[in-house]
């Protein structure tokens, strides 16, 4: 990790921010406390002092190494770090999480949930899983924590010590395989993006397998200084809740996965609302044991953070049969129309769209179109007959032609490419098939993705 010093003043990090559609707005975005800048999503910074005229002037002020290059094979840092009162945190590629001196690059503390000598109990379940970031939480007295995730654990540090919080959980940590209403100890469970916490809860997402056997993907939230669970809401739904009968087997349930957010939250903090984006249901590219819409998979689900209750949801793709799911976090930002200031949320997909809705209501902005395309000839497919469309721009292409190849291919791969395009089938949900080739534009890494 480097930092840059300008005109003599060290600044602490340097980020690049991005913001779509959002007018000028009166609020001060002068910190970075969470995971993208701010519970809105919106990676933006209201700070001044660099820009176009200086940035060329940037000399590097210090460099923090962790020192664990050579066991992670020279992996680089794949983490969103947060800065509280001039302290950084972050992980690293070894998933060792460490606080820095924003200033000086000096560090304050590192924990390693590798050897955790305070967890007699515990085991390591794919502790290499990257991490993107951390989530903090302060009681706005002494009680200040990182909440950490290291595979299928997530730790309450202390974040003036580094130590574990032992009143937090099982002494310390919570293992997100526990709570899902089934069992699913030998199963893929893990975090990759950081809750975004709410108050006093902590709300939590998880990365699971995206082939069965799958745990579901449903969303939880705890009490940030017990780590009881406070409440769950069913991303496959259960017998008597919404969205039940969007499965055709009603026994779904019990052993369908997915359908979860790894892409990482939204939170309006005055109305207390979560945005949650969740990806596909298992199998990603086959519904056959799945029929149905499948609620809530592929949906921006807007829930209650203080309860977990359903305000609205959109489902962007119905029985998803090509692994669109919502893999960029939503972003909260306020539209101009007509001389009224409204307050939406905006999310921007795999596929190449992007939907914005009403906040409260769940209304969409612009206007989305149902529309027809082709059915399944897989054996035992049954694709959905629509599939809803934003009237805004979209922003990729969604179809492989022999007049759209890359003219630069090598001549033996770019004929390859023109004989196979000959019998292939592209073009936007064009369902995967047994009986000929199906190009996908995008592929599963999108479009817009984390």
């Amino acid at each position: 990790m480097h930092c840059f010093r300008q005109f003599g003043v060290i600044t602490s990090l340097s980020l690049i921010f991005f913001i779509a559609c959002k007018e000028k707005s009166s609020k001060v975005y002068n910190s970075w406390q969470a995971y993208g800048g701010s519970n809105e999503m919106i990676r933006y910074s209201s700070l001044t002092d660099i820009d176009t005229s200086n940035v060329s002037t940037l000399q590097l002020a210090w460099t923090y190494a962790s020192g664990d290059a050579d066991t992670v094979n020279h992996s680089q840092i794949q983490c969103n770090p947060i800065i509280v009162n001039g302290i950084l945190y972050g992980v690293n590629p070894a998933m060792k999480l460490f606080a820095i001196d924003a200033g000086t690059g000096k560090q304050v503390w590192q924990f390693d949930p590798n050897t955790p000598s305070s967890f007699n109990n515990k085991t390591s379940f794919h502790i290499m899983i990257n991490s993107r970031g951390v989530a903090y939480w302060s009681d706005g007295k002494e009680d200040q924590r990182i909440f950490f995730t290291a595979g299928s654990f997530t730790y309450a540090i202390d974040a003036k010590t580094g130590s574990p919080i032992s009143s937090f959980g099982n002494g310390g940590y919570i293992d997100l395989h526990e709570g899902l209403g089934r069992d699913v100890s030998d199963l893929f469970v893990v975090n990759t993006s950081p809750g975004i916490v709410y108050k006093d809860l902590l709300l939590l997402g998880t990365r699971v397998e995206e082939a069965p056997p799958a745990a579901p993907g449903h969303i939880r939230a705890y009490d940030t200084r017990t780590g009881k669970m406070k409440w769950i809401f069913h991303t496959i739904p259960q017998p008597g809740e919404f969205g039940y009968d969007t499965w055709e087997d009603s026994s779904n349930y019990k052993h369908v996965g997915g359908a979860n957010v790894w892409s990482g939250f939204a939170l309006d903090d005055q109305n207390g609302i979560l945005f949650a984006p969740t990806g596909s249901a298992a199998y990603d590219f086959y519904g056959g044991k799945r029929k149905g819409a499948n609620l809530f998979a592929n949906c921006l689900i807007a829930i209650e953070a203080s309860t977990g209750k359903r305000i609205w949801h959109y489902q962007t793709v119905h029985h998803d049969i090509w692994d669109y799911d919502l893999s960029a976090a939503p972003q909260l930002l306020t539209l101009d129309r007509d001389g009224k200031k409204i307050d939406v949320v905006a999310i921007a997909t795999k596929h190449g769209f992007v939907f914005v809705f009403n906040r409260e209501t769940g209304e969409p902005l612009f206007p989305i179109e149902e529309k027809p395309f082709p059915a399944s000839e897989m054996p035992g497919e049954k694709a959905w007959v629509t599939q809803p469309i934003s009237s805004l721009p979209g922003f990729t292409s969604h179809e492989v032609t022999k007049e759209t190849l890359n003219p630069f291919l090598p001549d033996s791969i770019r004929k390859d490419w023109l004989q196979r395009l000959d019998t292939a089938k592209s073009g936007l949900f064009i369902p995967p098939s047994d009986k000929y080739e199906t190009i996908m534009m995008p592929g599963a890494l999108g479009g817009a993705n984390y």
